[in-house]
């Protein structure tokens, strides 16, 4: 009797190896199958389970090349630079810079002066949840200005017009997607540190976790991916400017794992932030936001998210906290759909159901 029960536990235990070491091999079939439905896309893919790290990629650098996109290739991780800009905001709370639940008012530079309706109204965390009610910038008035650089007619001094100019917050505590509030927030940042968003992120997150290909202002590196808008056109890699902690961030699926890795670890000072950015702070029908982060429960997990499209490339971050895996998936082509598909079926057919114990790659 004794035998047998030897014997199911050690075939369970197989079993569930077997399993574990088949992760890595479905996501990367997921992978391939969609490269070659797609073979001009580039695909780039990190995963993290356990602390254990599995990459994937597929397409080449360029078309005059022949180099391949690997873990180290750069893309833009475009607005998934804001759950890096809410991070060092929770991050900046923790230090007792900030409190969240501040009135933004005495945190903006000297320049901005809300009108008097306004004030003592808009909190950092509706900034940081896109319930503030300001503005936005106007995206497709700057495309038309410059196709290949957009945000780079946008300056302080306009969004001290644009702020300034506001007499009524039509949708405050209602959701609305806003670029303006994450450069705000970038500002607030600046502003108790008395450093630069460059300096105050490459302090804080960059350095701390050897995120060295992870780049702000200086990208011109070998090894960057080509960026394509939907029609297949080459675009330009966005300049840093002001508009930064809203999307302005380049790295690789090796260094966003990095960060992944971190998130998952609550001990250090990155691990701690996120844990307050996952907290509930916008709430309706169709959704549950954290700071920067979209939170999306099912009657098994709970999932944190946030996707990124710039005007050539998209990208997609997800992590389960309870479960501690995560994943990066990038596109060196604009195409939101694919990328959705891509994190929907990994999640699916394979994330979904997968049990916290004995999980491995």
């Amino acid at each position: 009797m004794k035998t047998s029960v030897k014997f199911l536990a050690a075939l369970l235990l197989v079993t569930n190896f077997s399993f574990g070491q088949g992760i890595s091999q479905r996501i990367d079939s997921i992978i391939k199958d969609s490269h070659q439905k797609n073979p001009n896309v580039g695909i780039s893919v990190g995963f993290v389970l356990n602390n254990e790290e599995y990459y994937t990629a597929y397409g080449n650098l360029n078309a005059e090349s022949q180099a391949k996109i690997d873990k180290n290739s750069i893309f833009e991780i475009a607005s998934i630079t804001k759950i890096l800009t809410s991070n060092l905001i929770a991050q900046a709370a923790i230090e007792k810079k900030l409190k969240l639940e501040d009135y933004i008012d005495s945190y903006l530079p000297k320049e901005y002066v809300l009108q008097s309706n306004l004030k003592n109204k808009i909190r950092i965390s509706d900034l940081a949840s896109h319930q503030s009610g300001l503005p936005d910038i106007d995206f497709g008035k700057l495309m038309e200005l410059n196709p290949q650089q957009p945000v780079s007619s946008v300056t302080k001094e306009s969004l001290v017009a644009i702020v300034n100019n506001c007499s009524e917050l039509k949708d405050y505590g209602k959701y609305r997607y806003s670029t303006i509030g994450f450069t705000l927030l970038g500002q607030i940042l600046e502003k108790v540190y008395n450093k630069s968003y460059d300096e105050i992120i490459t302090s804080k997150m960059i350095k701390p976790l050897k995120m060295t290909s992870t780049l702000t202002k200086d990208f011109n590196v070998k090894n960057r991916t080509t960026v394509h808008n939907p029609e297949g056109g080459i675009q330009e890699f966005f300049n840093w400017n002001v508009t930064a902690p809203a999307g302005l961030v380049k790295s690789n699926a090796s260094d966003m794992v990095t960060y992944l890795k971190a998130v998952l670890n609550k001990d250090n000072k990155v691990g701690k932030a996120a844990v307050i950015t996952e907290k509930i702070f916008y709430k309706d029908e169709k959704r549950e936001l954290g700071l920067g982060l979209n939170i999306m429960t099912d009657d098994k997990n709970t999932i944190y998210m946030k996707s990124g499209d710039s005007m050539g490339q998209s990208s997609i971050i997800c992590y389960d906290r309870a479960k501690n895996w995560g994943i990066i998936i990038l596109l060196d082509y604009r195409n939101s759909k694919m990328r959705q598909t891509l994190l929907n079926s990994i999640y699916d057919t394979i994330l979904k159901d997968m049990k916290p114990d004995n999980a491995s790659l």
